[in-house]
């Protein structure tokens, strides 16, 4: 059990062990020893599922990563390949069986497609060849994967692209999928909300997956009250906004994959290795951050800026605990001291890294090219300056600074201004092709064709209205004991996030205007259910909504959705799903054409 998934209302768990149970029984239909074979994308999200130990138990001897050429020798029975349904990897795969049935002995083969089965890439193995050579030849639907206990995730990395550039559906099939599991375990959700082209189709697919399984009334009580779809294009802001948060700084800096970080070894080196100077370490130091951790637990949400102090007290706490051993004379009291030692040093070492990790942090928001990137991003949001040539931008683009951040300026600007006047955007893509070359004239295009970068249309701009009456813009912000969401951005309340909230409470009538202004249509569809179903709520007691986020979240969002959860007349706590998790800079690269 994963204690760290079933501290919420909802036991993640439950999901967790189902989908274990399916590989399980997966491994179970291949007899005798086992080599798998790993498309390297996987590895991160089978992590959070089943550690090696589990597969060990399942006779699994060798794991490789799935690379062309021959396989490593392995004294295995049956040789098994997990992938995404890719045509290239389909590819390798033949190369790699070729070459196993050169080799001599023969072994099984069997090939188990994450999330499911593919037509094309069976036809692709069968033209090259190697389709009969499979016996066991299944899916994984590995769907929704549960990162924290209110925290899951499909990490479908493409999903945003294949949806708004290339308008292909199959990762809002497998988000439906996903939704359809999630109640098959949890009970029916009564009502579904959403806002968006994607949101609709989504609602629409799982409408036509439960007609399809009339037969099986699901006779679980609901967990989840409400499930509220929102596509990542009604708020294109947030995700370009540097997110203020610990969490979200550690993604935006260092990049948080699988609940994994990766940071530099020099701080985290002994006072010992640090003395001598030629033993430092030099493999980067690999970080879990979950909510396993009670240091992270508390301080992951906190505006950074409210961290330092955090950390000082629980120093002091912490040092005044090992103090207590002088006062321990009785062996009672010795005894009772020892027993509390482990969790005093792990204390201690938790304490330790975070420290480290802040100062890192603290070295990166300190410094002045960052103020200066966040003064203009502050501006932008609260509507200064938003409908001409910026200077910051155009020095930038003069000292050649990544193009990234070039790129998530502009296109800040140009959703806060509803598009830029085409004289200003025309100047900005002259700059950036002239600067960074021409290759990147099709990013370009793709910004502008899934609205990030585009020309104002109409005259019109809408976001000073939006801005206005969502109250995405607060003045006086307080970081430390905050009283509003828009403590994340140091200002910006997100757009999704304040959606939700004012979902919850006084519901989207309210805001008809302003949701007529954002893409997509806004619809609210109720699902039956059977008698002795239906939920009595009791008194002060909270609606758990389920929100779906199609296209991607960041933990800023994330942070401010958990504040929602934890206010005491809040009436609502979420769990929050997602096609990905993001940042500015992953979501944007996922959008720029590769150079061949």
């Amino acid at each position: 059990m994963a204690a760290h998934l079933s501290y919420g209302r909802v036991n993640l768990n439950v999901l967790r062990e189902a989908v274990r149970r399916e590989l399980r029984e997966f491994l179970d239909k291949c007899a005798g020893s086992k080599a798998i074979v790993w498309d390297e994308y996987l590895t991160g999200p089978f992590g959070l599922i089943a550690q090696y130990s589990l597969l060990k138990e399942h006779e699994v001897e060798k794991m490789f990563t799935l690379k062309r050429s021959r396989l490593p020798a392995a004294d295995v029975k049956n040789i098994i390949f997990f992938v995404r349904p890719r045509l290239e990897l389909m590819d390798i795969i033949a190369e790699n069986v070729l070459s196993e049935d050169r080799r001599g002995p023969t072994r099984d083969f069997h090939i188990l497609f994450v999330p499911r089965r593919s037509l094309l890439c069976e036809q692709r193995l069968k033209d090259l060849g190697v389709l009969g050579s499979f016996i066991h030849r299944e899916e994984y639907s590995l769907d929704l994967i549960p990162f924290d206990g209110d925290l899951l995730s499909m990490e479908s990395e493409g999903a945003f692209k294949e949806c708004y550039l290339e308008s292909d559906q199959t990762s809002l099939y497998h988000a439906a999928k996903g939704l359809m599991t999630l109640q098959a375990l949890y009970g029916t959700i009564p009502q579904i909300f959403g806002k968006g082209e994607c949101a609709r189709q989504v609602a629409n697919m799982m409408i036509r997956m439960k007609r399809e399984f009339t037969g099986s009334q699901n006779s679980i009580f609901p967990v989840f009250d409400n499930l509220l779809l929102l596509d990542r294009n009604v708020d294109l802001l947030t995700p370009l906004a540097t997110q203020l948060t610990y969490e979200g700084l550690i993604d935006e800096i260092y990049g948080i994959q699988n609940s994994y970080v990766k940071l530099p070894p020099e701080k985290f080196a002994s006072k010992k290795q640090g003395d001598g100077g030629k033993d430092l370490p030099t493999e980067a130091k690999k970080l879990q951050l979950n909510s396993a951790e009670e240091l992270y637990a508390e301080i992951r949400d906190k505006n950074f800026n409210a961290v330092g102090s955090v950390l000082s007290k629980k120093a002091k706490v912490i040092s005044a605990a090992f103090e207590e051993r002088h006062n321990a004379k009785t062996v009672g009291e010795i005894k009772q001291f020892v027993s509390q030692l482990p969790h005093m040093q792990a204390a201690r070492g938790s304490l330790a890294n975070h420290t480290s990790i802040a100062e890192l942090i603290k070295d990166v928001t300190t410094s002045e090219d960052f103020f200066d990137k966040l003064t203009v991003e502050q501006e932008f949001m609260s509507g200064i300056d938003t409908d001409k040539v910026n200077s910051y931008i155009e020095d930038c683009i003069a000292q050649k600074h990544p193009l990234i951040k070039v790129l998530r300026l502009i296109c800040l600007q140009s959703v806060c201004n509803s598009g830029l006047k085409q004289k200003v955007l025309d100047y900005y893509k002259r700059e950036i092709l002239q600067t960074y070359g021409y290759e990147h004239i099709l990013t370009l295009h793709n910004l502008e064709k899934v609205g990030l970068l585009k020309p104002q249309t109409g005259g019109r701009n809408n976001y000073p209205t939006i801005r206005k009456t969502l109250r995405l813009w607060m003045d006086d912000v307080n970081e430390q004991n905050p009283t509003d969401i828009s403590y994340v951005y140091s200002g910006y309340a997100p757009l999704s996030v304040r959606l939700a909230q004012l979902l919850s409470r006084p519901g989207w009538r309210s805001i008809e205007e302003v949701l007529r202004m954002l893409p997509g249509p806004h619809f609210e569809e109720r699902q039956p259910l059977p008698t002795g179903l239906q939920k009595k709520r009791q008194p002060g007691e909270n609606r758990v909504t389920l929100i779906f986020f199609l296209g991607g979240v960041t933990f800023a969002e994330i942070a401010a959705l958990r504040f929602l959860s934890q206010l005491e007349d809040g009436g609502t706590e979420y769990v929050i799903a997602t096609t990905k998790l993001i940042n500015g800079a992953s979501w944007l690269e996922s959008l720029m054409e590769k150079p061949l």
